[in-house]
């Protein structure tokens, strides 16, 4: 097994991106079958050839060029030709671009599935909860550590068996863990969709020489005592936690959301560990509403630069209410009637004191100017440019779920052309990441010198499984913003 231990450390969203954890799509999407994809979290099936080559993998090259130019520059015609079979992103071959700045967790467990001992564990464990036979167990003891990876993650012992369920969301790796300061904080999924990558990662966190200086800094939530005796039907009083409900926004300042994924138990277990191990010395807990047109805080709204965020419109102190939809969408969706987001912060010092905002606006506000010293007005993108209906379609593709690959050049889809115009009215520029990669290549410009950018990459597979590029992403390592 390789011995890589790199530095893992993150104190902001938007400080220079430096390494973390990706997951390319794998052939289990295309095996998503209509009747289970909103079982399996996603909106629709989709194409597997066009949301690898002619989306997800532009998304990899651009990764390459930001963090570790030496493993693509030069390279982007070779890596472009078709009779490559797409190889230079395939973790099994021996092409693949192996990058220790945009790390591919299938590479991670296939490593660690090198070691007997964790193999037979992983296996042990992965048969308990898809209730495997004793007989299949056995047999996935005899296949190779690369196989093996393969197999944990499509669900396929090859290409037609089906040994279990696939597991599409891992391209969303945000939602597995959490990087804060120097700890990890793990995920508990709320859906049963998500059980085995949250096992998977965890072998990873544990096993893996790139986390191995971090051992004691794994944090872990527990259940609540007596979980067990819970009625059924009353699971959402349970602890879960997913990573997109987690944002870092400064060295001293957390973000929890308590949403559809991340129950109250855990914003309030996350809270106490936090503040026992001094990660944070103030703690935001923003409640949503618990719907899966929202589903985690980072649906609704993301960061941009210290003073800038894009955010939902309709949960602005701005939003002029239509009275008529407004109406309407309530007798079509009884839970419309809360449509509101609570915002309460916790002091380490002093947490029996909370301080409470009246809206979402005030408190990315105050973290622009208090905690990140922005001496900027800050400064708010709206989704679909704050125009029904544009501004809730834009929301469900995304909009508000953009990538900071560094402070003011952030990543998104291209379909949110609303939102796009919002972004060019506040000053940005927009490029689209094929005349970007071609530009970088030539040399023509650098990912160092790029300012206030919006990167617009193709979407129309990718939005089918609701997650946009912060979804996509894990940070390990980000620079720390500096303060004058």
């Amino acid at each position: 097994m390789p011995q890589h231990t790199q530095k893992i450390h993150v104190t902001s969203e938007v400080g220079r991106l430096r390494r973390l954890l990706v997951h390319s799509p794998d052939s289990g999407l295309g095996k998503v079958v209509p009747s289970k994809a909103q079982d399996w979290l996603f909106e629709d099936i989709v194409h597997l050839d066009t949301i690898r080559r002619k989306e997800y993998d532009y998304y990899i090259k651009l990764l390459l060029y930001f963090l570790d130019p030496k493993v693509i520059k030069g390279r982007l015609a070779e890596i472009d030709n078709i009779k490559n079979d797409h190889n230079f992103f395939k973790p099994f071959s021996d092409d693949f671009y192996q990058s220790d700045k945009v790390v591919e967790i299938e590479r991670l467990l296939t490593e660690i599935l090198g070691d007997e001992r964790i193999k037979m564990k992983l296996v042990a464990s992965v048969c308990a909860i898809e209730n495997c036979t004793y007989e299949v167990q056995e047999e996935l003891m005899h296949n190779t550590p690369t196989d093996l990876a393969r197999i944990f993650i499509s669900g396929t012992s090859n290409e037609l068996e089906m040994l279990f369920p696939p597991v599409p969301n891992f391209i969303f790796t945000r939602d597995i863990g959490i990087v804060i300061k120097d700890h990890i904080l793990l995920n508990k999924p709320a859906k049963q969709a998500r059980t085995r990558e949250a096992l998977l990662m965890k072998y990873i966190f544990f096993n893996h020489p790139l986390f191995k200086k971090h051992l004691n800094k794994i944090i872990e939530l527990e259940e609540s005592a007596l979980h067990f005796l819970v009625p059924e039907g009353m699971e959402s009083s349970g602890v879960t936690l997913e990573g997109g409900d987690i944002m870092v926004v400064s060295p001293n300042h957390v973000l929890i959301g308590i949403s559809e994924r991340t129950s109250s138990a855990a914003a309030h277990q996350t809270v106490n560990l936090l503040f026992e191990k001094k990660l944070a010395d103030k703690i935001s807990v923003v409640r949503i509403p618990r719907k899966r047109d929202y589903m985690h805080i980072d649906t609704i709204f993301t960061q941009v630069k210290r003073n800038v965020w894009v955010m939902l419109g309709i949960f602005s102190k701005k939003y002029v209410k239509n009275e008529d939809v407004d109406d309407i969408q309530k007798v079509l969706d009884p839970a419309k009637k809360d449509e509101s987001i609570s915002v309460i912060q916790f002091h380490r010092h002093d947490p029996s004191k909370p301080v409470y905002f009246d809206n979402l606006e005030d408190l990315l506000v105050d973290v622009s100017k208090n905690d990140l010293k922005s001496k900027e007005r800050t400064k708010f993108i709206y989704s679909g440019n704050n125009e029904f209906p544009f501004d809730l379609r834009e929301q469900w593709t995304d909009s508000c779920n953009v990538l900071a690959l560094k402070e003011g050049v952030v990543v998104g889809y291209d379909r949110n052309d609303k939102t796009l115009e919002a972004f060019k009215k506040a000053g940005f520029k927009s490029v689209h990441v094929t005349d970007l990669l071609q530009q970088l290549e030539e040399g023509s410009v650098s990912a160092d010198d790029i300012t206030d950018t919006f990167i617009t990459m193709p979407s129309a597979e990718l939005s089918r499984a609701r997650g946009g590029y912060h979804c996509m992403s894990m940070p390990l390592l980000r620079d720390e913003l500096k303060f004058e």
